[in-house]
């Protein structure tokens, strides 16, 4: 019928995630960047979820953690920096300017302003006292190169000044300058995670002064952020949208505008796609895949019944949303996974409608290609779910 919304079912669309976000076998990537390219943001939350992210997606496993490392380390083609919703990512360096303009600006600019307000309330110097101390580390951290917070504070001691957070609340407790003024920095852009301290699961890192970028208008980074996301992520919703960047709907209704977004039709109501890739996409190979806990796959879209079946969550989602190690067959979850203590990749399936020998096999597979790569490191999520932790201690 005339005027009609193609409409996409979810065998499609599971078949364009297999191909755009580089899981189906024969569209594994190269390299770290090509990865980070084809998802647009890696969590980075959790460092380990990262190079698990990467690693699943790589032709060449065993290449992932050198890789990852030189990407982010050594050639700074890859970034961990703050992004959407006040979260870390990690972007490709092209990409820095796009999200600090569409997204940065704003986050930072609150959390600058919590921080001014929280000393004041705790009576902590103000804001000028702030600045001082600020420029101050900074010019510390220019001179070392990297550094972590404790080695900066032994430069400016004033890092160490510490005040009452919340006080008289249930979640009263102290804070110092040192911890939030770092954190806000990063949200600003001007300092980025460096090397950590330790292995590639490490918690720990160093600060290192953000290189140069250039400053794009508002408007224009919105249009581009989304192009990417439509990009890897379309067919969506403005929902879906909405909630991956953390805009207001009106912000998120003038990118798609700017772009020239295209409305089909999914099961949740209304999606867009970009005009190039309104065209029908062919099934892909079947494919399986053991992706991290937080892996921008799970976590790209809000409303995920077409991968996720609800009577999965309570057993790979932790309490405040995040998800955690997943098993995926053909474009869906199927079940999760945990390394357990000896290093052995434990799996269990959740969902076994239409999961046959060969899917059962493809997964094995898998969790062996991940053993093999990973070796006697020992990976645990960050975020633990019900499922993740039962197997781990199984």
């Amino acid at each position: 019928m005339s005027g009609q919304l193609r409409y996409i079912e979810v065998a499609e669309r599971r078949a364009r995630l297999a191909v755009g976000q580089r899981l189906a076998g024969t569209s594994r990537a190269d390299s770290p960047e090509e990865v980070a390219e084809s998802l647009v943001a890696l969590h980075g939350t959790d460092p380990a979820s990262v190079f698990l992210t990467v690693g699943a997606r790589l032709a060449d496993a065993a290449k992932t953690v050198p890789e990852t490392e030189r990407a982010l380390y050594e050639d700074r083609t890859l970034l961990r920096m703050h992004g959407m919703r006040h979260t870390v990512f990690v972007f490709p360096t092209g990409l820095v300017p796009v999200v600090h303009a569409s997204t940065g600006l704003t986050v930072a600019a609150r959390a600058r302003a919590a921080l001014i307000k929280d000393m004041a309330k705790a009576g902590a110097p103000d804001a000028e006292w702030l600045a001082e101390v600020e420029a101050s580390a900074l010019a510390a951290l220019a001179r070392r190169g990297e550094a972590t917070a404790v080695e900066l504070a032994q430069d400016e001691p004033r890092l160490r000044e510490q005040f009452v957070y919340a006080a008289g609340k249930s979640y009263e407790g102290v804070h110092t300058v040192s911890s939030r003024l770092w954190r806000v920095l990063g949200v600003e852009g001007r300092v980025v995670r460096g090397r950590p301290l330790g292995s590639w699961t490490s918690t720990q890192f160093r600060w290192a002064v953000a290189p140069p970028s250039p400053e794009l208008p508002v408007a224009e980074a919105q249009s581009e952020l989304v192009r990417r996301w439509l990009t890897a992520c379309g067919p969506a919703t403005e929902a879906d949208l909405k909630w991956w960047t953390g805009w207001k709907v009106t912000d998120v209704r003038a990118a798609l505008k700017a772009v020239g977004a295209v409305t089909v039709s999914v099961d949740e109501g209304v999606g867009y796609v970009l005009a190039d890739a309104v065209e029908p996409v062919g099934a892909a190979e079947p494919w399986a895949a053991l992706l991290p806990g937080l892996d921008p796959t799970a976590m790209g879209w809000q409303e995920r019944d077409w991968y996720c079946p609800p009577e999965l969550r309570s057993a790979l989602f932790d309490r405040s949303g995040n998800i955690g190690p997943t098993v995926w067959w053909d474009g869906r979850i199927v079940g999760g996974w945990a390394q357990r203590p000896d290093g052995e990749i434990a799996w269990r399936l959740l969902d076994t409608e239409g999961v046959g020998r060969e899917a059962r096999d493809a997964i094995e597979a898998e969790a062996a290609r991940l053993h093999a790569w990973v070796g006697p490191t020992r990976v645990t999520p960050r975020f633990r779910t019900p499922l993740e932790r039962e197997l781990a201690s199984a």
